[in-house]
């Protein structure tokens, strides 16, 4: 045990510094002027819309799809980033795996395309 105490003291020192961060420090730091604009709520742009009491706005789906596809394009490329690195070593095989990786992302680029999920009107 006493070979982890280091470590196990390092991420307790790690948790309090994060901690006291983002509430004692920020707080303290930050400036304090509070108006009616700041304290509205901002989603990407859209002015909200005033709806009766009781009732939740709604929200477009196309800005949660365009997030979608970020985050589906951005894994690809960290996909890709690896067998870059090790292309040499990974040989034909590797090329004829990474050939069947593009086709299939390529394949869903395409049917978002043709859905109409890249139309950003």
């Amino acid at each position: 045990m006493t070979l982890y105490l280091p470590i196990v003291i390092l991420l307790v020192l790690a948790l309090v510094f994060a901690a006291s961060m983002a509430t004692v420090v920020s707080d303290g730091v930050g400036p304090r002027r509070w108006n009616r604009a700041k304290l509205d709520a901002y989603e990407c742009g859209i002015e909200p819309t005033p709806l009766p009491a009781g009732r939740a706005g709604r929200f477009p789906v196309k800005f949660y799809l365009t997030a979608m596809l970020f985050i589906v394009f951005d894994v690809e490329i960290i996909f890709l980033y690896p067998w870059a690195q090790s292309a040499v070593q990974l040989g034909v095989f590797g090329l004829i795996e990474i050939g069947l990786f593009v086709l299939t992302v390529g394949a869903v680029y395409v049917y978002v395309w043709r859905r109409g999920g890249l139309d950003w009107n």
